[in-house]
């Protein structure tokens, strides 16, 4: 029984030793579940770059794509608890549990939450040769064309798709839904006609309405953005999708287990990092708004996710999606 207290004794040290030196061992790779390009690659690719500063060590990408983020995510749940290795996803923490029959980890209890990044808004863009020049003539269009409009979507899971699915429910309307393996593909699609609609994240969106290769109809938030480019969009509910709003947000987590000192330095770079005026400013180049409130804080990050369970659940169940 000594030689176990010893023992426990020497490895709490070593680790309490760690903790203190992190993260000087090496660089930090912060994974990343979507493919390089994407929306989440590009938000993690900004955070990566404003992180070294504060934390004083590389931070790299690891893009480990496939399954509606889920590879990637279990990739970190099962990477080891020192700090080095984080995870960098969207909404599909809040999803994951209702698409998926089988995960290999559960959200609630192999990380630990370190806080929201950022909050992204999206828009309904169609396709340039659609008749219809507002919400109002888009939708009288979608009622006169029942069962015959195409609605794409990046895939499973992704916010494209959430948030067709809540547009095709606030319509009371089902549409023929188009998955594609990502977005560019969806909006190369869309800008040449083969799709009709597609809602996407303005930091997908956002160059092909500046370049008018889009119609743009709207955007998901409860009051207009103040983007440019974007501010003259109307939201979706004072275009008369009444009480419509979807907004995609991004985290920061690390594997369960990770030593509270190292969760300390990791949420105070983040927070120095959310502070970064070039990273906010690329952010809002994107018409992403750059998280400040309570969400930064990982019980409150936490807290945010589990309601964002508790919210998309029964949207995803009633939908009758899922993967296996």
């Amino acid at each position: 029984m000594k030689k176990l207290l010893i023992a426990a004794a020497a490895a709490l040290a070593a680790l309490g030793a760690h903790a203190a030196d992190f993260p000087k061992e090496k660089p930090i790779t912060i994974v990343v579940p979507f493919a390089a390009g994407g929306p989440t690659d590009k938000v993690a690719r900004d955070l990566a770059q404003a992180l070294e500063k504060p934390l004083g060590q590389s931070v790299i990408i690891d893009n480990a794509a496939g399954a509606g983020s889920s590879i990637g995510t279990a990739k970190v749940a099962r990477a080891a608890p020192d700090g080095y290795t984080l995870l960098v996803n969207h909404i599909g923490m809040a999803t994951m549990p209702a698409l998926y029959r089988k995960l290999p980890f559960k959200i609630e209890t192999d990380f630990e939450y370190l806080g929201i990044i950022n909050d992204v808004p999206m828009t309904l863009i169609g396709k340039p040769s659609l008749p219809a020049n507002n919400y109002k003539e888009l939708a009288a269009w979608i009622d006169a064309n029942k069962g015959k409009v195409n609605l794409g979507n990046a895939g499973l899971g992704a916010a494209s798709h959430l948030c067709g699915l809540l547009f095709q429910s606030a319509l009371k309307t089902e549409m023929q839904t188009v998955p594609y393996k990502g977005t560019a593909p969806a909006i190369t699609d869309l800008i040449g006609g083969q799709i009709d609609l597609l809602c996407d994240q303005t930091t997908n969106t956002k160059a092909q309405i500046d370049g008018k290769k889009v119609k743009a109809f709207g955007v998901t938030t409860r009051k207009r953005l103040t983007t440019p480019g974007l501010s003259d969009l109307p939201t979706l509910d004072e275009a008369g999708l009444k009480g419509f709003e979807v907004t995609i947000w991004h985290g920061l987590y690390a594997p369960k287990g990770t030593p509270p000192d190292v969760l300390h330095k990791l949420n105070n770079a983040l927070k120095a990092a959310l502070k970064d005026p070039a990273f906010i400013k690329r952010e809002e180049d994107l018409g992403a708004v750059v998280a400040s409130d309570k969400r930064i804080e990982p019980a409150e990050h936490k807290a945010f996710v589990e309601a964002e369970i508790a919210k998309w659940g029964p949207v995803i169940k009633a939908a009758g999606v899922y993967a296996d």
